[in-house]
Parts: structure tokens; C-alpha cells; sequence
């Protein structure tokens, strides 16, 4: 079983925001097959099914950003998921926006969602899915720019780069992250 992870903020405030397009990817790959996100246990709400013959989990923790790693932790002991097992989609200011970049281990790259489920897993070895939501502007502040949403000009670009990624899960669970990545990069 995979454990697909989008990381977001819950509540309407933060629906469509820059740092909630890791919800966007799992709302998109739920629409696409057909899975119910209806469960809430394990601090996220999440579904079950099935993508390319690959039995799925698809998660929205609901800790907030920084404190996604609880969640995490609790869905892969829960379902017993090794923590390779776990593909996780986010945002990333240092790609365009749409712009996918997928990587089979790594740093948290300054992202905190990604540092606390770095800590609670115990490990970098899994599979992420960063998309990108551009650069700040110098003079904003970081979090009023990740809380902020996208310009109208940039809507067709993250829809795109959301459509992608889940395209590129699908390819991951399929094949193989390196072909995603061959194919996205």
C-alpha cells in the first residue's frame, strides 16, 4: 500500500492558497479515481482506493503545515506503510509556479512541513513531489506570500503543474519515481 500525502492548511481561509497546492494534488488525483476523501482519523482526512493497480491512501493532514509529520507518522504505523512507501506533495518557492521537480530522497529543503515529517518518520528516503509556486517578491514576507493566492495570469500554470503531479504519481506508482522524473523533471 502507498501513503500519497498532500500537504496543505485546513480550513476555508487557506483553500486555493500557494502552500495548499499539496491539497490540490490530492483532491485532483481523488477526482481522477474515483476516491472518497471522507475518512477522519489520524489527524488528516483521507480515502482509499486504487491508482494503476496500486492499492492508495490519499491524505490531507489537518495539524497544519509545520506539524504535518504527526499525521504522517500515525497514517504509516496505522497502515503499517514502510516510510518508502510514502509519496509526499508540496509547494515550492524556488520553481516556477506549475513547475514540477520530483526527488526519491532529500533534505527538507527549508520547508517545514517537510522537516516535521522528516523527524517523525526518521528518515529522507521517500519519494516527494514539489510544485512549484514561484519566487516571492523581495519585499513581501515569506509566510504572507506561501498564504497568499495565485494571480488570475498564474491560475492556468498551477492548474497545469497540479494536473501533472498527479500525472507523475500515477507514472511513480506505475513504474518508477525515475521515470517520473526522466519525464517531469
Amino acid at each position: 500500500m502507498k501513503l500519497i500525502v498532500g500537504l496543505g492548511n485546513p480550513g476555508t481561509k487557506y483553500a486555493g492558497t500557494r502552500h495548499n497546492v499539496g491539497f490540490s494534488v490530492i483532491v485532483g488525483l481523488a477526482d481522477k479515481y474515483n476516491i472518497e476523501l471522507s475518512e477522519k482519523k489520524h489527524k488528516a482526512i483521507y480515502g482509499r482506493g486504487m491508482i494503476e493497480g496500486e492499492k492508495v491512501i490519499l491524505a490531507m493532514p489537518q495539524t497544519f503545515m509545520n506539524l504535518s509529520g504527526e499525521s504522517v507518522r500515525e497514517l504509516v504505523d496505522y497502515y503499517k506503510c514502510d516510510p518508502s512507501d510514502v509519496i509526499v506533495a508540496y509547494d515550492d518557492i524556488d520553481l516556477a509556479v506549475g513547475k514540477l521537480r520530483i526527488r526519491e530522497k532529500g533534505s527538507a529543503g527549508g520547508h517545514n512541513g517537510m522537516k516535521n515529517i522528516i523527524s517523525h518518520l526518521g528518515t529522507q528516503e521517500f519519494v516527494r513531489v514539489r510544485v512549484g509556486i514561484g519566487k516571492k517578491p523581495d519585499r513581501m514576507d515569506l509566510a504572507d506570500y506561501v498564504l497568499s493566492r495565485f494571480g488570475k495570469d498564474e491560475l492556468p500554470e498551477i492548474k497545469a503543474g497540479c494536473d501533472n503531479a498527479c500525472d507523475a504519481i500515477a507514472l511513480i506508482l506505475k513504474d518508477s519515481a525515475a521515470a517520473a522524473m526522466n519525464k517531469y523533471n
